[in-house]
């Protein structure tokens, strides 16, 4: 049994096919391909079988792909161990980010990472909830989001940290009919029309619940994942939009207005392989995290 066919069923666990593996790994399907005859022919035991068009895990390749997750978090935490041992809190850390969770997340982060070796790398992703999993197996800390609980859709297999809670509001212009009440119900925002989000978009999820209980739909005007842009039309316009109240800046033709009846409160989490989760570096960073969310919503825990 070796090391490099385990990783490689980990490897297809995550990315579901051989063309995703070869794509994350750099070589090419037919590599692939070949590893895979090679560990099914070492193991004599079929790994994967037909799957409509593609392929999926045995049981057996289900077993070893875990086998793979734990041989790399038990490398990991020994390399942490030594880490310790020696001293050495250095290293490049890469996360994924969800953009308007790291707007006020990652700059006091940074701050704090000054006065260590680590490195931190960001990258932007605004994505549908069920995708923020899929970005773990390429980074070492992904930020997202869900309005369903701590941990986003498709994140089975994967280590969650809960970062933050953020209320989401109703944002208008300050010439909105609605703009002088301090708080608005679904039953006050049914005649506007609305600036939306992509369907599969947590905050998507508000917009059905206000139609669950009202019983009729929004007038759905435009569907846009930028908040920046969002924030605009609707300080200019007589839309609405649902908006993250820790990032969204008020004043300047633009205000938040608290929603009742409905559930709005994403939760911010972090999503980990657990390998990954063992470098003394990456747990650095994701306690910086953890405290500055416990310091704008109140502590945080593990799901």
């Amino acid at each position: 049994m070796e090391l490099r066919h385990l990783e490689l069923l980990r490897d297809l666990a995550h990315y579901g096919s051989v063309t995703a593996v070869a794509r994350a790994t750099f070589r090419t399907p037919s590599a692939v391909s070949q590893q895979l005859r090679t560990a099914q022919r070492d193991l004599g035991v079929s790994l994967v079988e037909p799957a409509g068009r593609g392929i999926r895990l045995t049981e057996a390749g289900r077993v070893l792909a875990e086998g793979g997750t734990d041989v790399a978090a038990a490398i990991e935490r020994v390399q942490a161990r030594w880490d310790t041992f020696r001293n050495d809190l250095t290293g490049t850390v890469s996360v994924a980010a969800l953009p308007s969770a790291a707007t006020f997340l990652i700059g006091p982060v940074l701050q704090a990472l000054t006065a260590t070796g680590i490195e931190l790398t960001l990258h932007d992703h605004d994505v549908a909830e069920a995708d923020f999993a899929t970005l773990a197996a390429d980074v070492d800390i992904v930020i997202g989001h869900s309005l369903t609980g701590e941990r986003p859709a498709g994140t089975e297999g994967l280590l969650v940290a809960s970062l933050a809670r953020e209320p989401l509001d109703v944002a208008m212009g300050v010439r909105h009919r609605l703009a002088g009440q301090p708080r608005v119900r679904p039953e006050d925002v049914l005649d506007s029309d609305w600036i939306g989000v992509p369907v599969g978009y947590p905050f998507d999820t508000v917009r059905l619940a206000i139609e669950s209980v009202a019983g009729t739909r929004l007038r759905i005007r435009q569907r846009l994942r930028d908040n920046r842009l969002i924030e605009t039309l609707v300080a200019s316009s007589d839309c609405l939009a649902i908006l993250p109240r820790f990032t969204t800046p008020t004043g300047d033709g633009l205000v938040l207005r608290e929603l009742e009846g409905v559930p709005a409160t994403r939760f911010i989490s972090a999503i980990l392989r657990p390998d990954k989760a063992e470098r003394r570096a990456v747990r650095h960073v994701l306690d910086q995290l953890r405290r500055v969310g416990a310091e704008r919503s109140g502590p945080v825990g593990w799901s």
